[in-house]
């Protein structure tokens, strides 16, 4: 039991109205635009212009994501050379194209590269 600042106890049921305010606002922020995805996506052909460029910016923001975590690390991997995780990279990618294009074979592959890299180096 936590300690309130008068010094009384105060449990979990005492601030429950805070927990569902925090749900309620969380599944209204978010499930309104799952809807409308769900609506508008309906509506769209496969090789529309406006589903083409959603990927495109998909695609973007994956590729930029995976350019931060390469140039600009943090944590453990900072301190692990770039040529490394350049590496790692590469031999994924590689792995990808040459397992019939399944992402979880060139993560896993990219993932065992950089970890035996950073055993290897003495991480």
């Amino acid at each position: 039991m936590a300690q309130a600042p008068g010094g009384a106890g105060m449990s979990w049921d005492d601030g429950w109205w805070a927990y569902l305010f925090i749900a309620i606002a969380g599944w209204l922020a978010t499930d309104i635009w799952r809807w409308l995805g769900v609506v508008a996506g309906n509506r769209l052909k496969e090789d529309s212009e406006a589903l083409n460029w959603v990927r495109a910016v998909a695609t973007a923001l994956v590729a930029a994501v995976v350019a931060k975590l390469i140039l600009y690390p943090t944590g453990v991997l900072e301190q692990s050379p770039l040529w490394l995780r350049l590496g790692a990279v590469i031999i994924g990618t590689i792995a990808f194209f040459v397992g019939r294009q399944k992402p979880a074979v060139g993560i896993a592959t990219a993932i065992a590269v950089l970890a035996t890299g950073l055993l290897w180096l003495g991480f």
